[in-house]
């Protein structure tokens, strides 16, 4: 007669069972990955054992030839690198000075021609009556040739906070693209631009750059251009107008709403702020220039 003691018990109940009893064949295999016949095939010939190092001088040899072959070629990779970042590192900041010291010629060129420009105005002022001048005072405030002052709006459009672009006023050019996220696009500020027009507004700039006739708000890269010079966060839009104008402003479609619309699905940031004395820049226009027919015997040939 035989008895069952405790651990059969334990054994005999599912629940003190292995974990992996289920699974003893994948259990085997990563426990015993030579089959066994093998396994005493190569312990017979002595080419199998409890350690998978060369054992003869020879193999030793060799094997501590190749460590040092690796170990040398990953000497020669790691100071190579260490090599070519100082080289690396210059050439970037070569590149940034020249940028830098670019920008900064483009800036006093610019100033300079804004100064120029006043003394073209005043000239002209001069030489010509009352009024005639001012005639040509309105005409010059409509096409945005000169400098304006008054009452106005500020309305200010920045990244998202997740867009990346807010260490050390970055450029736009530093993100990987526009995309759908919470960058600010050039048609964004094409909109709000149009808005403010619709709103009243008599006269806008943005960063500094005068909107005429003949501006352009465009993407270059990931760069925002207006009047074809790029632009930095954030993007200050400045707007001469009535009383009404923040309110209309608000109340446009492409406007307030359009920007509070930004704000909930992409967390673009904006603020719109009334502003009792704006001074806007004159804007820099080249010279016109007229197209004219070739002149023909048979003359111009309708289509």
């Amino acid at each position: 007669m035989s008895t069952n003691g405790p651990g059969d018990a334990k054994r005999a109940d599912a629940r003190f069972a292995r974990p992996d009893a289920s699974m003893s064949l994948l259990t085997n295999v990563m426990e015993h990955s030579l089959d066994e016949g093998y396994a005493e095939a190569a312990r017979r010939k002595g080419v199998y054992g409890s350690s998978r190092l060369p054992r003869t001088t020879q193999g030793r040899l060799v094997f501590g030839i190749g460590l040092a072959l690796a170990a040398l070629v990953l000497t020669i990779g790691v100071s190579q690198v260490h090599a070519s970042a100082p080289v690396a590192e210059r050439q970037r900041q070569a590149l940034i000075d020249r940028i830098n010291q670019s920008t900064s010629s483009a800036d006093a060129l610019q100033q300079q021609v804004v100064q120029l420009q006043a003394q073209l105005d005043q000239a002209r002022s001069t030489a010509v009556g009352g009024a005639e001048s001012a005639k040509l005072a309105e005409l010059q405030l409509v096409t945005g040739t000169t400098s304006v002052a008054g009452p106005g709006i500020e309305v200010v459009v920045d990244d998202a906070v997740s867009a990346g672009t807010d260490l050390n006023n970055a450029s736009p050019r530093a993100g990987a693209g526009f995309g759908n996220t919470g960058r600010v696009r050039d048609s964004d500020l094409q909109l709000v631009v149009n808005a403010l027009w619709q709103s009243g507004a008599e006269a806008i700039a943005i960063n500094g750059q005068r909107l005429t006739n003949l501006s352009a708000i465009r993407a270059a890269g990931d760069a925002i251009l207006v009047n074809d010079r790029p632009l930095t966060l954030p993007y200050t839009l400045q707007a001469i107008g009535a009383p009404g104008l923040e309110q209309e402003f608000q109340n446009n479609a492409y406007g307030g709403l359009y920007l509070s619309q930004l704000a909930q699905s992409y967390q673009i940031r904006h603020q719109v702020s009334a502003n009792g004395n704006l001074d806007l820049p004159a804007a820099t226009v080249g010279s016109l220039q007229n197209a004219h027919p070739s002149p023909s015997p048979e003359g111009t040939k309708q289509p």
